[in-house]
């Protein structure tokens, strides 16, 4: 930025800080320290012993009282990274305190929840960021990139699955897999599709007495005519040693777009056996932090700081995937097709 006197004028950091500090807190907590136009101000977590984080991270502000956190004045941006049931009450006091949001996915697991923290960001004026960090993968935004570009062209059809190992599910079948895997899908078939979704038909198999089933399968037609299969599982076995075993599939007008990770990374073969690590989502190497989540963080921070336009990211997008999740669920207890509202 330069004044009227062709000066450059350095833009002010952005000041964010982060509500709850679990394995995903801290790593917005890695990323946010990692980019040179954001300052972390303050950290806040129930449980005071995840504060020492701030104190190895060198944040001064710590706060086990979201309240009192958002009584400062001098912050810009808060990152909600609590657990899923307990989004809405953070995301509207930092609305309410002035604050732009981001809210990790799922936005909330209740339509109601998600349509009023978008009511009061507009009413405070306020920016209020869903956590898709999808659309900063590389290779998931280059098929959105092949879908404008017209390299593949109008979506026809697609598939898009989603993998993880069996003994995540101990830990993750507190919330229906709908909402703790098959979000992810739901937003990149949402925006690769770029209309609302009409009618579900939604398939699940539950293989132990958990209330969240370990294979999910949606059949989404939309209102532009695109249909997308999509099937999430917490099957693979963890001896395989791949921490993701996603894939997509776009059919166009003019071409397809095909991606899968489990065969595209790094493989380390030992005495254990072999392990394919993840890389395009979050990793710390040689005291750097890279990845999809700093690349979104970057760019949220960038809109805020610059007053840029942030079309790319869409909270609405983000209340009609919540909208077509609890079609999913009302498919899979009536067993019927769901057709959605316009």
């Amino acid at each position: 930025m330069c004044d009227d006197g062709g000066r450059r004028i350095p833009m002010k950091k952005v000041r964010a800080a982060v509500i709850g500090l679990g394995a995903w807190g801290q790593c917005h907590l890695e990323a946010y320290r990692s980019l040179p136009q954001v300052e972390v101000a303050a950290v806040c977590d129930a449980n005071a012993d995840r504060l020492r984080l701030a104190e190895e991270y060198g944040v001064p502000g710590r706060y086990t009282s979201i309240d009192a956190l958002l009584e400062r004045d001098d912050i810009d941006l808060v990152s909600v990274v609590t657990f899923e049931k307990d989004h809405l009450q953070p995301t509207l006091k930092a609305l309410r305190a002035g604050k732009h949001v981001l809210v990790e996915k799922p936005v909330s697991t209740e339509l109601a929840e998600a349509k009023e923290m978008w009511r009061v960001a507009q009413e405070h004026n306020r920016k209020l960021y869903p956590g898709h960090i999808l659309r900063f993968d590389p290779k998931y935004a280059e098929v959105y990139n092949s879908i404008q570009n017209g390299k593949i062209g109008q979506p026809v059809s697609m598939y898009l699955k989603r993998s993880r190992p069996k003994s995540l599910f101990a830990t993750f079948h507190r919330m229906h897999t709908v909402f703790l895997l098959m979000v992810h899908d739901l937003d990149m078939a949402i925006w690769y599709a770029g209309s609302r979704v009409k009618s579900v038909r939604a398939y699940s198999r539950h293989l132990s007495d958990k209330a969240s089933p370990e294979v999910l399968w949606s059949v989404l037609q939309f209102e532009n005519g695109v249909t997308a299969v999509l099937q999430s599982n917490w099957m693979s076995p963890d001896e395989a040693g791949v921490e993701t075993a996603d894939s997509v599939e776009v059919i166009g007008v003019n071409g397809i777009a095909q991606y899968e990770t489990s065969f595209s990374g790094l493989q380390i073969w030992n005495q254990a056996g072999r392990t394919t690590p993840e890389f395009n989502i979050h990793r710390k190497a040689n005291g750097h932090v890279y990845g999809a989540l700093r690349d979104q963080l970057g760019f949220l921070s960038d809109c805020i700081r610059n007053g840029e336009g942030d079309a790319y990211v869409s909270f609405p997008d983000a209340i009609h995937g919540i909208e077509v999740a609890e079609a999913i669920l009302e498919s899979t207890r009536t067993g019927k097709e769901i057709v959605l509202e316009p």
